[in-house]
């Protein structure tokens, strides 16, 4: 008789105090002041963008790779795991989504409470001519090693058909209360965040790609 194999409850389930506990945690910057969060003021501000593959002209298509990427991004599946992994119930409203990220560096595991602060569906009037922009960002709680907030946006320029994915953020170092933490995320910070970067646009373009190559077998 053959054995049954067990199936691993998933992330959330394991880890469902820890990620309760952040629950009630409060921002550990204020966000009202965001214009105020500057390279002058002291914070980092970056931005990047990657092409996905582009589509005709006009509103997204329901099987194209704008709305591939908007289900990348919504599952959170685009960050290099061997850095970043998500942790989430994924029956949450995205825009009262709390996440747990698992920050992996050398042998050291750290664990982030993020909130998602704003969700984006609209149609943007950019130089270029109207975009179809879906996205979110979120803010860093309390007990976070840095402060601030990211976006994640996909862009569909109706006009031509071009897609992108952009990643905007403004971030600071945090307060860290154990010197060799505070030494090594000063030394390493940056390096890890544009690394982050760098893969999740890789990841992103073959996530989509993925998706695209199955739906062109299904249909």
């Amino acid at each position: 008789m053959k054995a049954e194999t067990k199936t691993a409850p998933p992330l959330w389930e394991l880890h469902r105090a820890r990620l309760a506990s952040f629950n009630e945690a409060q921002y550990n910057f204020d966000p009202e002041r965001a214009y105020e969060y500057t390279t002058a003021t002291g914070w980092h501000v970056d931005d990047y963008a990657t092409d996905l593959p582009p589509e005709a002209p006009g509103p997204p298509a329901e099987h194209g790779s704008w709305t591939a990427a908007r289900q990348v991004l919504l599952n959170y599946t685009f960050p290099p795991p061997d850095l970043i992994t998500g942790i989430f119930v994924p029956d949450d409203p995205l825009e009262k989504r709390t996440l747990l990220l698992r920050g992996q560096f050398l042998f050291f595991t750290f664990w982030f409470g993020v909130r998602v602060g704003g969700v984006f569906d609209e149609t943007r009037t950019t130089d270029t001519g109207p975009e179809q922009v879906w996205g979110y960002n979120y803010r860093t709680l309390e007990g976070h090693f840095e402060r601030g907030e990211i976006n994640f946006t996909v862009h569909k320029h109706l006009q031509t058909g071009r897609v992108e994915f952009r990643i905007h953020a403004y971030s600071q170092l945090g307060r860290i209360r154990n010197p060799f933490y505070w030494l090594g995320f000063k030394l390493f910070g940056r390096m890890l965040q544009r690394r982050f970067a760098r893969e999740s646009m890789r990841r992103m373009r073959e996530q989509v790609e993925e998706s695209l190559a199955k739906a062109q077998l299904v249909n």
